[in-house]
Order: C-alpha cells, then sequence, then structure tokens
C-alpha cells in the first residue's frame, strides 16, 4: 500500500486524517455551509437524493437537477430552447434543509440557473455533483454530465467534486460509499480547492476498501455503437462498446484501484491546454 496514495497522507491536496477528526472549519464562523447538488441521472435518480440526504445533515442544500436522464452530456449548454425552472416541493417535506428544483436542460445549465436565478447573489461554500448511476472513471470524465455540472462549479470559483458509483442499477446501494463522500466533503470545507481543480471520485460496488488518491487511467472504448434494423428496414445505431485500459493492471490510477475494491479521487483540471513542450518542435515555429 504506497502511503503516497492514502487520502490521509496527501500533501499537495488535502490532509484527510486532520480534517476528518475535526469539525468543518466553516462551522466555526457560526454558520451552516450552503451546497449546490446537481446531477445528470435527473431529479428523480436515487443517487442524488442519497447525497442530498447526506449533505443536508450540516449544511443547507439547494439541488438543481435535470427534469430527465442527461447522461454524457458533458459541459454542453442549451443555446437556443428555453430553459424552463420548477420547484419540486414534494420532495422538501422529507427533506427540510434542501430546496429542491428542476431544469428542461442539461447538468450545466442547472449550475448556471442555480448561480443566476436561484441563489440570487448566495454563494455556495461547495458544488457537489451525483451521485452518478455509473463509473465516471478514466476517460470518462470528459464525457460525464455529473462532471460537467463539477467544472461548471469550478468554472465558478467553488470547490466541487463530482461522486459515481459503479452500478447503473436504478435502485444501486450507495451506503458503502457514504462515508467516504462525508471525508472529501469535510476536507473541501475545511480547505478548500486550488483555483481550477476539481476532484471526480468513483466507487466500486459492495464493500469500498478505502479511498486513495490518484489519476485516471488511460483507456478508450471500443464497438462503440451496435447497428440495428427498423421495421421499414432501415438501419440505426445505439451507443455500446466496451471500456479498453490501456494500462497495466497494477497501475497507480483510478481504473485500477476500483478493480481492487478501493474508491477513487482523482484531482482533474478545468485548463486543457497541453504544455508547449509537448509538441514537436517544428509547431514551436509558430
Amino acid at each position: 500500500m504506497n502511503g503516497q496514495n492514502e487520502i490521509g497522507l496527501a500533501d499537495n491536496i488535502m490532509d484527510m486524517k486532520k480534517a476528518s477528526d475535526k469539525a468543518f472549519s466553516i462551522k466555526d464562523s457560526g454558520r451552516r455551509p450552503l451546497i449546490l447538488v446537481s446531477n445528470d441521472d435527473g431529479f428523480r435518480a436515487r443517487g442524488v437524493h442519497q447525497l442530498t440526504r447526506l449533505l443536508s445533515e450540516f449544511a443547507d442544500v439547494v439541488a438543481v437537477c435535470p427534469e430527465g436522464p442527461q447522461s454524457g452530456k458533458s459541459m454542453a449548454i442549451t443555446v437556443s430552447d428555453p430553459l424552463r425552472l420548477t420547484r419540486v416541493t414534494d420532495y422538501e417535506a422529507d427533506e427540510p434543509a434542501t430546496e429542491w428544483y428542476h431544469v428542461n436542460g442539461t447538468p450545466t445549465d442547472c449550475v448556471k440557473m442555480a448561480m443566476h436565478t436561484i441563489l440570487r447573489g448566495r454563494r455556495p461554500d461547495l458544488v457537489c455533483t451525483g451521485i452518478n448511476h455509473g463509473s465516471n472513471a478514466a476517460i470518462n470524465v470528459v464525457y460525464s454530465g455529473t462532471m460537467g455540472a463539477a467544472f461548471e462549479g469550478c468554472a465558478f470559483g467553488i470547490p466541487s467534486c463530482g461522486f459515481s458509483l459503479c452500478d447503473h442499477s436504478a435502485d444501486a446501494d450507495f451506503r458503502p460509499m457514504m462515508p467516504y463522500i462525508r471525508k472529501v466533503v469535510e476536507v473541501m470545507l475545511s480547505h478548500g480547492l486550488p483555483e481550477g481543480v476539481c476532484l471526480n471520485m468513483n466507487a466500486p460496488v459492495g464493500e469500498v476498501k478505502g479511498l486513495r488518491l490518484t489519476r485516471s487511467c488511460r483507456g478508450h472504448w471500443s464497438d462503440e455503437y451496435k447497428e440495428y434494423l427498423d421495421p421499414a428496414g432501415h438501419p440505426f445505431y445505439m451507443l455500446s462498446g466496451e471500456f479498453i485500459n490501456d494500462e497495466a493492471e497494477d497501475a497507480d490510477c483510478d481504473y485500477s484501484w476500483l478493480a481492487k475494491g478501493y474508491a477513487s479521487l482523482v484531482p482533474v483540471i478545468l485548463d486543457p491546454t497541453a504544455e508547449k513542450s509537448a509538441l514537436p518542435d517544428a509547431y514551436l515555429e509558430f
């Protein structure tokens, strides 16, 4: 077990052990934190309600989610269609510390609508997205609507994290990962995050052996679309495919830690700019 990967010993991003052993620093200021929540599975999904129930134990929560599934939307925004915002009071009776809304748009639309229309000057202490039904490890981080919403929170300068479970089931059991979500949130509230950095946490199905600070695995999808015929004999295509891990099984990356039964925590950056030195010398003439 590599101590550099232990969340409790990570010294560049956070010190989990110290933070989890003390009360939130924001509580010392005499107020409850304000946390903005969104997801990409829609406001009815089990995962987001598990997240808001946990967070509302110690924070005021505003949940703004798509009205239906928006998986794979990344940071897409709605440009030409009107957006409609709806208050969902049915859930608030069971979660009195949470305001619930849904938007007929993408996860990123939801964060933007929350910041510009709902909160109106109230600045969240955190943006937490998920809990996603399905993995957002490895290259999935760039496709994910859950992570798109977290990136949008990061763009507003708010410490943000996306949470995902490697289980697509509607009735997935999120309980094993909940203590680790709480631990990550405690650290974020106590220490924040560097500018332009947000977090991507994924958990395996079943027992979670621990939490590892690591990096995204290099991989790709193969055979992504299958062809079918409609009743008229015309072909159509449905997303399919299999994730191919391009790294060794024991590599220090999220996909490998998940396969071993650990949750993974990956710091990801909003600015996608690569170093000029990564290019062949011929490009340096420009």
